[in-house]
């Protein structure tokens, strides 16, 4: 099986799938730590209205609810990447 690869092989190409799925969900949810934090700094300098608080609150659930899951899958498909490559596969 040297030769397979994600294509020939429903495992590999699922895998791939799930890979890119969470470099999306990691990246987005980077996107709105950076948002929030940015958001804050706003809040900080101007005023924290209700509308920038709920912004900011936001920004972190979200962020949360994605990243948390993406990490876990991420370092799942590096750890079976690298499992098959030192099984030669």
């Amino acid at each position: 099986m040297a030769g397979v690869n994600a294509s020939s092989d429903p495992v590999r190409a699922r895998r791939a799938r799930v890979a890119r799925w969470t470099a999306l969900a990691q990246r987005l949810g980077y996107l709105l730590f950076a948002a929030a934090c940015a958001l804050f700094v706003v809040g900080w300098v101007a005023d924290f209205t209700d509308g920038l608080v709920t912004a900011i609150v936001a920004c972190l659930a979200v962020g949360s609810v994605l990243l948390a899951p993406a990490i876990v899958l991420g370092y799942a498909v590096k750890a079976a990447e690298r499992e098959d490559r030192e099984r030669g596969l």
